[in-house]
């Protein structure tokens, strides 16, 4: 009963939150454009749809992802999983091979499994003619998450501030963008939002603020979060490696086949990709 009563309220502040933005839309249809909405009685189906679809989702993250997330950092990173009885303080950031391994597994299953990742690659792949390899982006994407989400439980792990991950990986971003193929660049800065959607970020957040009432000395509040900057991050540059490593195997090709270095190099090194 708690449960149906707990939806209903979720329900209700989802519709409430929603409402606003229908109103400037609608508003904006009426005043500024001067056009009566079109299919109204199906504007309106998908308005509920929507709250409703929304409203369920946010009960599932309070009934089940959060407190799985807290509980899968309690079970990695307990002393007996580790190999290690006695006082979880002398524990060393290297015992918790178990929790990187996760990590690793978790953000490149996440990824791969998220819509919004797929709708993009196969989106890239339509508008580059090909160029762009459907498999290869939402690979080197999983790849970037999984290394992020992996550098994010260390550094909560560690306790290491957090902007020396993203001023660091920032860095080597702005290296990476001046030797990158041009096609890829925009694609690339793109990706870290695409990994933020439905499936990545519930699970990445429930799994950092667990971790960081599981580790000792951590806050939640201060070492929980900042996760998900780090499965932004990492994909962009595990995408401009795609495409440098991809580019690199091309000239490499042309030279093994004696062939010279020309002006359509750039478009052959695309279609490497």
């Amino acid at each position: 009963m708690e449960l149906i009563l707990d939806t209903l309220r979720t329900l209700a502040r989802t519709a409430i939150d929603v409402v606003p933005v229908v109103l400037f839309i609608g508003a904006f249809q009426m005043i500024v454009l001067r056009r009566p909405l079109s299919n109204p009685l199906q504007l309106l189906s998908g308005f509920i749809l929507v709250v409703i679809g929304l409203g369920l989702f946010l009960v599932g993250l309070e009934q089940a992802l959060f407190p799985l997330g807290r509980l899968m950092a309690e079970q990695l990173t307990h002393p007996e999983l580790i190999g290690q009885a006695g006082d979880t303080l002398d524990l060393q950031w290297h015992d918790y091979h178990w929790l990187y391994l996760f990590a690793l597994a978790i953000g490149f299953s996440t990824t791969i499994a998220e819509p919004a990742l797929l709708a993009v690659a196969m989106k890239a792949n339509e508008v580059s003619g090909g160029a762009i390899s459907v498999r290869g982006l939402r690979v080197a994407v999983a790849m970037g998450v999984a290394i992020g989400v992996t550098a994010g439980c260390l550094r909560i792990v560690t306790g290491t501030p957090l902007h020396y991950f993203i001023v660091g990986g920032y860095l080597v971003v702005v290296l990476q963008t001046a030797f990158a193929p041009k096609l890829i660049v925009p694609l690339a800065y793109d990706s870290g939002g695409v990994t933020t959607s439905t499936v990545t970020v519930p699970l990445v957040m429930a799994l950092g603020l667990g971790l960081a009432q599981a580790v000792p000395g951590r806050s939640p509040l201060l070492d929980g979060f900042g996760l998900v900057a780090s499965a932004c991050l990492f994909p962009i540059i595990s995408v401009l490696a795609y495409a440098q490593l991809s580019a690199w195997r091309a000239q490499r090709a042309r030279r093994r086949a004696r062939i010279p270095v020309s002006v359509s190099s750039q478009e052959e090194d695309n279609h490497a990709l």
